[in-house]
Order: C-alpha cells, then sequence, then structure tokens
C-alpha cells in the first residue's frame, strides 16, 4: 500500500516569538523555584563521625525535637500532647517499636533526657538517636591487610 505523501519542507523564516516566551517562562520557573517555601521542620541532625548504632527493631516512630518546640506525625505539640500520642500509637500497635530521636544541634542533654523519660512512660523501651551519616575520607581510610 501507498501512502501519499503531503509533508512538505518548511522553507520559510523561522518566528523568534515562541521561543523568547518559552526561554521567558524557564527563567521565571528557575526563578521562582528557589523562593518556594519546602514543607518540614529545620532539623539539623549531629553528624555519627565513627558511632555505629545498631538497627531498629520493628516498626518505628519518630519524634523531632528543636529548641523550642516537639514535633510529632507532622505536627507540633506540647510535651503532654506528646505523651498522649506516644501512648496512644504505642496502644495501636502490639509489635515491638523503635522511637527515632531526631534532635537538633542545639538540643540539650537535659531536653533529649527528657524525651526519652516522655518515651518510657508512654511504654517504649527501644530509642535510636538519627544522626547524619559520616563523610567517607578516601585519604584517612586506613589500609587492610593481605
Amino acid at each position: 500500500m501507498k501512502f501519499p505523501r503531503n509533508a512538505r519542507i518548511f522553507r520559510g523564516q523561522l518566528d523568534f516569538a515562541p521561543f523568547a516566551a518559552v526561554l521567558l517562562l524557564l527563567v521565571i520557573f528557575v526563578l521562582l523555584g528557589k523562593t518556594l517555601y519546602t514543607p518540614g521542620i529545620p532539623v539539623r541532625l549531629a553528624s555519627a563521625g565513627e558511632l555505629i548504632l545498631p538497627g531498629a527493631i520493628g516498626r518505628t516512630l519518630s519524634v523531632a525535637v528543636t529548641t523550642n518546640a516537639f514535633y510529632f506525625q507532622d505536627r507540633q505539640v506540647t510535651e503532654s500532647e506528646l505523651s498522649n500520642g506516644l501512648f496512644a500509637a504505642k496502644q495501636k500497635i502490639s509489635e515491638p517499636v523503635t522511637l527515632i530521636l531526631q534532635l537538633d544541634k542545639e538540643v540539650t542533654d537535659e531536653k533529649s533526657s527528657r524525651l526519652i523519660w516522655i518515651g518510657q512512660q508512654a511504654g517504649f523501651t527501644n530509642f535510636l538517636k538519627a544522626t547524619l551519616p559520616r563523610v567517607y575520607d578516601p585519604s584517612s581510610a586506613r589500609p587492610t591487610p593481605p
């Protein structure tokens, strides 16, 4: 079967206006993309260094802590709301649960101890402190013996 050829090669001049419009939109999107709000809680975790922690046991729940607030289930809560929320979450889960503590660098030991105490009162026995991984530096790597 022979198909008819209706296509003709365009031999006119290209219009610059559509290219300019696309370029302008691209510039606008790039500039606005940098100023948009990124959702979440700005928590700067501490670096782990050489510390090796065991993994989580069973399911996990996480609590983020900054210098002036507690965050649980994507919202800011008070200590009493945190205690009630952790207790209710623990009651819903029958298997072992690990509470992951996402502590900001500036959080004091007193506040982190208070958080662990609240978790123990709610029935948690496994806690993990979230940290940033160590940055690999090949120059500091120890050679392995043959």
